[in-house]
């Protein structure tokens, strides 16, 4: 129970990585906000957590919104009285061609992957420097140190997400408020379905080049992050702030 005694929120935990997290934080103690855009899955992630034992509360908000970020916090504390963690999974992805990228696409590849990050991180920042700090973990990627092509957009919000997070840590240090990120590598899990999507369909060669690359030579499961995020989230981490922990199967040690 390395969180118990400590409640947190996590943005997309209604599937994938997100929802590992919140399952696994929920084991080890922690009372869970369960936040996404599609409010059946934030439901049904929740009704998990309980069945299980632990405690959650369902939030629906799009985390590139201010006033929902705002309603977020209002739900958790109504919940909690104290949040301790933040955990900011929520990201979308598409494949494109730089010279074909339209900017309609471009701002929402940052809207949900960066800009929700700032807003999380300052709304609920605000709140753990006044109760005493706290560990808010941005979920970046891989790809936020290492180039592809025809991911302009989302390797610029990656990248991004990762020099935030290092700022974050340095503007919040004085709150005693710890700022890391977690990088996966290339993640297989949950719904699936958008793989025979358009979308779906022009990501697959690029997801075998970097099968090719990994030297496990296979994809992460949405679980295999939990570990790492229990450990940056818990008391076991007091003095890791602005480090970016990597989970990616070897990748960029190639």
């Amino acid at each position: 129970m390395r969180l118990g005694g400590k409640n947190a929120i996590i943005s997309g935990a209604g599937s994938g990585i997100g929802r590992a997290i919140a399952i696994g934080f929920a084991a080890e103690g922690a009372g869970v906000v369960v936040a996404d855009i599609i409010a059946e899955r934030a439901l049904a992630a929740t009704a998990e957590i309980r069945e299980a034992g632990g405690k959650a509360e369902a939030v629906t908000a799009d985390v590139s919104c201010r006033r929902d970020v705002e309603k977020m916090l209002e739900a958790a504390l109504a919940a909690f009285e104290r949040i301790h963690i933040l955990v900011s999974v929520a990201g979308v992805a598409t494949v494109r061609p730089f010279l074909e990228l339209p900017e309609a696409e471009w701002d929402e590849i940052i809207a949900v992957n960066l800009k929700s990050q700032y807003l999380c991180g300052q709304i609920v920042g605000r709140h753990m420097s006044e109760r005493g700090g706290g560990s808010i973990i941005n979920v970046t990627s891989q790809l936020a140190d290492v180039a592809q092509p025809m991911s302009a957009h989302y390797q610029a919000s990656k990248g991004g997400g990762k020099m935030l997070t290092k700022s974050m840590a340095l503007d919040l240090a004085l709150f005693d408020i710890r700022v890391n990120a977690l990088a996966p590598g290339l993640t297989d899990g949950g719904d699936q379905s958008w793989m025979d999507t358009d979308r779906g369909r022009a990501w697959r060669p690029h997801r075998e080049k970097l099968l090719e690359r990994i030297p496990m030579h296979r994809a992460a499961r949405p679980e295999e992050m939990v570990g790492a995020a229990v450990f940056l989230a818990s008391d076991e981490a007091s003095y890791v702030t602005g480090s970016t922990v990597l989970v990616d199967g070897g990748y960029l040690a190639v």
